[in-house]
């Protein structure tokens, strides 16, 4: 599986602590074995962003992505509930 990462994650990362960015870096190795595991509560979206997934980095951060293909991801969005609006 191929990850990819957009300008706006990229710079809404360098913006959270490295308390998060230890988080998400254990959470993706889990994401990259399986996307759906249980541990990461991915789910779909809805409304403006149906065709984005999200998943838990932890209770208040997520990662907002979605499949190009079925090898290829594209990590959209980074940070707290806000970044769904």
């Amino acid at each position: 599986m191929q990850i990819y990462y957009s300008q706006i994650f990229l710079k809404n990362y360098k913006k959270l602590p490295n308390s998060v960015h230890l988080k998400f870096e254990k959470q993706e190795k889990i994401f990259r074995a399986n996307p759906f595991d249980p541990r990461l509560k991915t789910h779909p979206l809805t409304g403006k962003l149906k065709s984005f997934y999200s998943y838990s980095i932890d209770y208040h951060h997520r990662v907002i992505f979605y499949f190009q293909k079925e090898s290829e991801i594209w990590f959209e969005n980074i940070g707290t509930h806000a970044i769904y609006k």
